[in-house]
């Protein structure tokens, strides 16, 4: 038998947010707080990246 608990779990992804019911303004608040989300995760892969570049440079020597 095959059952869902057997499937792979997708990672923490977050809800799709209904925008149905929003209004414009809503909406535009909605992009503004999605465009700073994205902005974080670019710093923190940026910041990963580098202390990973710095573990490999410590590493090597």
């Amino acid at each position: 038998m095959f059952l869902d608990d057997d499937l792979p779990k997708k990672k923490n992804e977050p809800e799709p947010l209904n925008l149905e019911n929003l209004s414009i303004e809503e909406l535009q608040e909605y992009i503004v707080w999605l465009e700073s989300e994205i902005e974080r995760t670019r710093q923190d892969i940026t910041r990963k990246q580098s202390a990973g570049s710095a573990a490999e440079q410590f590493f090597k020597s």
